[in-house]
């Protein structure tokens, strides 16, 4: 048996991978990249035998320092709550609008490269295996409802449209595995671009397939009501932040906060539009032609300018910026969702940390003054310095630690500090982008009150606003109090709504993660008086790795 906490960590990601090929990808371990994960009810069970051993293992061991005792105990905080997760019987069939196997399976090859004969061919034995997995996890889905495991209504129906849009039933995407295979160099041997075609049309009529059983099968079967209830959310919400919170004091929280943001954000706007509203100001951002940029390829390449040219800004001055790290991809994303997201890099970096924003297909403005703030959260000092960072200290960290361990309250709460810090450093002494970042600020800040209100079925109190008070949430509610709380383009919105609705938990986490942050922060600025350093705290902070927050505040205060 292996005696280190580190090397039976380095092991499980091994373990990991073989089973889990998708995983295997996004934590950028080689030799999987061909393979697809079994998704049947037995692929299920061996991950979950696999889990079980290696928490057993860790449990039965004792680290050798300090540093191996926050790796264990980090360890145990995450899995102990994937068994708990597990046996609550949430795990296999969950499915939502943001996440699924569905989602992984097409994602997954956004991450896969392009460049060669030998990509290709690992491209081609990928799409072959799609079929297979898809049918896996199909039968999965209605084995879980068979046992009355199921997730609202609303989310087999949206998901369902999710495929007929990537599937090119539906939509301005067109068919996703077709055009993928279509980006093949025709240089390439006859029978590997046969291959790609064929693959490609087979993993899109498999795609297919499971959006008639999610419509057909698993609709009828769904929960009318779209709330989670108190005790999966008290779960969920532990999962997401790593910590147990008060959700009643955080709900009331979430409207103070917003409170304060919106009064900023009248105050920013007036700065646009003097004696203007904050819906004057945006009028006048949007009409604004040096604003929008146009097109999907000029925004891709703005993200990539202004990403760059802030990296180098910030390094040797607020932090610390490894080489390997200096270099951040912008990519607009193949497919119309909305949104935005980071992928990490490869551990050997041989894929670089990623940017991805995606459109939705009505968008018709591409506006800088939306999104400065949202390059800082994905890339610098986002994300990518945060996860980035993580992949490198491998002197520090065990690869469980780099490569797989990840606390949404952590991550998303550091990805807002960090568009915090940005505007405290001057960044978004644009008016306009600085409007962008309040108006990103108090969406957050929304999806604090509308996902604990909604999911704990509590009543909306007495508010400025003078809203619904008394009244009970629900989707309607939910939507309606989001389009008044922010300007993001509705199509966007409503794909949003239905991803609090269905991932329970999640979307306070950037908010409460910020949160915790920003007090950790000035409790060490507090500490420390005059011998305090940013720079120092940055770095002591990112090198802990994704951590819970309540371990995190703890280690945060040793600082």
């Amino acid at each position: 048996m292996t005696r280190s906490v580190d090397a039976r960590c380095d092991r499980y990601v091994d373990e990991v991978a073989a089973l889990d090929p998708i995983e295997a990808t996004f934590a950028g371990v080689p030799g999987h990249d061909h393979e697809l994960p079994d998704l049947s009810p037995e692929g299920y069970d061996a991950r979950e035998a696999l889990l079980r051993a290696a928490v057993a293992d860790v449990e039965a061991l004792t680290p050798v320092d300090e540093r191996e005792a926050v790796a264990r105990a980090a360890f145990l905080e995450r899995t102990g709550l994937e068994l708990e997760v597990a046996d609550a019987g949430l795990d296999r069939a969950q499915l939502s609008v943001i996440g699924s196997g569905v989602h992984a399976v097409r994602e997954v090859f956004d991450l896969m490269p392009t460049d060669g004969e030998e990509a290709w061919a690992t491209i081609a034995q990928r799409l072959r295996a799609v079929p297979r997995a898809l049918a896996g996890y199909a039968t999965t889905l209605v084995s879980e409802a068979q046992r009355g495991r199921v997730v609202a209504r609303r989310q087999y129906l949206e998901v369902a449209a999710q495929i007929r849009g990537w599937t090119g039933q539906e939509g301005d995407s067109g068919d996703y595995f077709a055009r993928l295979a279509a980006q093949a160099p025709l240089d390439l041997p006859l029978g590997l671009l046969t291959d790609l075609t064929a693959y490609a049309a087979g993993a899109s009529a498999a795609m297919a397939e499971v959006g008639r059983v999610l419509t057909e099968r698993l609709a009828p079967l769904g929960h009318d009501d779209d709330r989670a209830g108190r005790e999966r959310y008290a779960l969920e919400s532990r999962r997401f932040l790593g910590a147990a919170v008060d959700l009643e004091e955080a709900y009331a929280w979430g409207w103070e906060e917003l409170a304060r943001i919106e009064d900023d954000l009248a105050a920013t706007a007036r700065r646009i539009v003097p004696d203007g509203s904050v819906d004057d100001a945006v009028a006048a951002l949007d009409a604004d032609p040096a604003r929008d940029l146009g097109s999907r390829e000029a925004f891709q390449a703005w993200m990539q300018e202004r990403s760059d040219r802030v990296l180098a800004d910030v390094d040797g001055v607020h932090f610390d910026i490894a080489e390997p790290i200096r270099t951040l991809a912008c990519k607009v994303a193949p497919v119309n969702d909305g949104g935005a997201w980071y992928t990490p890099p490869a551990e050997d970096f041989s894929r670089p940390g990623t940017m991805w924003f995606s459109f939705t297909d009505d968008q018709e403005r591409f506006s800088t003054w939306r999104e400065t703030s949202t390059v800082f959260h994905e890339g610098v000092p986002g994300h990518h310095l945060q996860c980035a960072q993580v992949v490198h200290r491998a002197d520090l960290l065990n690869r469980w630690q780099r490569l797989m361990s990840w606390v949404s309250g952590h991550g998303e709460g550091w990805a807002l500090y960090a568009e915090r810090l940005m505007d405290e450093l001057g960044y978004l002494d644009d008016p306009g982008d600085r409007l962008g970042f309040l108006d990103s600020q108090a969406f957050r800040a929304a999806r604090v009150v509308v996902d604990i209100g909604v999911h704990l079925g509590l009543r909306i109190p007495d508010n400025r606003y003078g809203w619904r008070v008394g009244e009970v949430w629900d989707h309607d509610r939910v939507l309606e109090f989001m389009l008044a709380h922010t300007r993001m383009e509705e199509g966007q919105l409503r794909f949003e709504v239905n991803r609090y609705l269905g991932w329970p938990g999640q979307a306070p986490s950037y908010k409460l993660g910020e949160r915790i942050w920003l007090e950790a922060r000035e409790e060490a600025r507090a500490r420390q008086g005059a011998a305090f350093d940013l720079k120092r705290f940055h770095t002591a902070a990112l090198d802990l790795g994704s951590i819970g927050l309540d371990p995190l505040r703890a280690a945060l205060a040793r600082i």
